[in-house]
């Protein structure tokens, strides 16, 4: 009798793993067939048609992505030869992973509002007399925002959730948090305060809660920035890979006059390379110095480098109301990000090159590279130079 209630409970438990698996994964035979983005010619634009057509070719559809026109799929890679050969089908890409480019760092516990030392080389705070950045409209993409952290809740104005679109874009993870509070923790007396303390926050969560994503679902939170009137976007994340798609999509937000500002990656003790989006011209690229003026050894580095900024033992905001201190080009391009809210909320006086009276991207990126300040490195390393808030808002 022990025997066979033994040989029960051992069966119970093995159902309940399978069923847990068969969960996590949505449908156990998906894992068999890799994850591709298919864009199509422009003249077949009818999510209704493309859906039949990818239907026949066994095709599981992810999501749509009307960005590039196209869609993010499970395909069974027997069908992908049948499939480049439609006239409907421009080109079918790997749907790339996407990572994180912040440290873990170190935990700290609230305390008496500080200007955190990477805020103050930039000098940030002797702008906020007359300029904190109010109303400018920045979106965070990454894994998302402390909703309720008391150092940035004021400042978010919206959230979105590209993974599981019936969530919040609330942080499990605690990146995107930090990288928030360096853009724009409020000035309340608590914590730190951010390069633009009056910036409107938006999170747009693209990375799980492991710090890694998926292009398709960046390629959406894209398209939900321009939808939705985003004037600057922070993407401290890298892929060492790069396709077509990828490019596309961050070419329509730049179109868009979305000012792109990008990490460059934390690969400098492994060959430096510049990571995509970082290493596309529309962005605007950030290495990481340390409080010294010395340059971050984990850095990425090479001639796609506009700016740098400090990105050593910074302390920001982090998730369930707490403070971190993390290094990381993560941390550096925050610092871009703000000063680019902070140029938005001043006139474009002598940069309006177009005669049209608003900044453009393009105009943002030059007067950023312009007032920045050079420092002891190779051009390689700091672009343009040191990102400087105070000379950049300055007519």
């Amino acid at each position: 009798m022990k025997k066979e209630l033994s040989s029960g409970i051992k069966v119970f438990f093995i159902l309940i793993i399978a069923l847990g698996f068969y969960f996590l994964s949505g449908d156990a035979s998906l894992s068999e067939h890799p994850r591709k983005i298919i864009v199509f010619n422009k003249w077949f634009d009818k999510e209704a048609d493309q859906d039949a057509l990818l239907k026949k070719h066994g095709a599981v559809k992810i999501k749509h992505l009307k960005l590039i026109n196209g869609l993010a799929v499970h395909l069974p890679l027997k069908e992908e030869k049948a499939l480049r050969k439609k006239s409907e089908i421009l080109r079918i890409d790997d749907d790339i992973v996407i990572h994180a480019t912040g440290g873990k760092g170190k935990k700290k516990l609230k305390n008496p509002q500080e200007l955190t030392w990477g805020v103050d080389r930039i000098n940030a705070d002797l702008v906020w007399g007359f300029n904190t950045g109010s109303e400018i409209k920045v979106a965070i993409l990454d894994t998302g925002i402390d909703l309720e952290h008391p150092d940035l809740m004021d400042n978010i104005k919206g959230n979105v959730n590209m993974i599981k679109p019936l969530k919040t874009g609330n942080d499990n993870n605690g990146h995107g948090t930090h990288v928030a509070g360096i853009v724009a923790a409020v000035d309340n007396e608590i914590g730190v305060i951010g390069a633009g303390p009056e910036v409107s926050l938006y999170a747009v969560k693209v990375l799980d809660n492991q710090g890694r994503g998926w292009l398709s679902d960046l390629i959406d939170g894209l398209d939900w920035c321009i939808d939705n009137g985003m004037q600057v976007v922070n993407m401290c994340f890298g892929s060492s890979v790069d396709n077509q798609s990828f490019h596309d999509a961050i070419i329509e937000a730049y179109d868009a006059e979305i000012t792109l500002v990008a990490s460059a990656g934390n690969r400098g003790e492994n060959g430096g390379e510049i990571e995509y989006p970082a290493k596309y011209p529309e962005t605007i690229a950030v290495s990481a110095v340390d409080e010294n003026d010395n340059f971050a050894f984990f850095s990425s580095y090479g001639p796609e480098i506009d700016l740098a900024a400090p990105g050593v033992n910074v302390k920001s905001t982090y998730k369930n109301g707490s403070y971190r201190i993390m290094s990381g080009t993560s941390m550096s391009a925050p610092h871009v990000t703000g000063t680019a809210a902070l140029i938005l909320n001043t006139e474009v006086g002598s940069y309006d090159f177009d005669g049209d009276g608003i900044w453009d991207s393009s105009e943002i990126r030059i007067k950023l590279k312009d007032r920045a300040e050079y420092l002891d490195l190779h051009p390689h390393q700091q672009g343009a130079g040191l990102v400087r808030a105070d000379l950049a808002v300055q007519h």
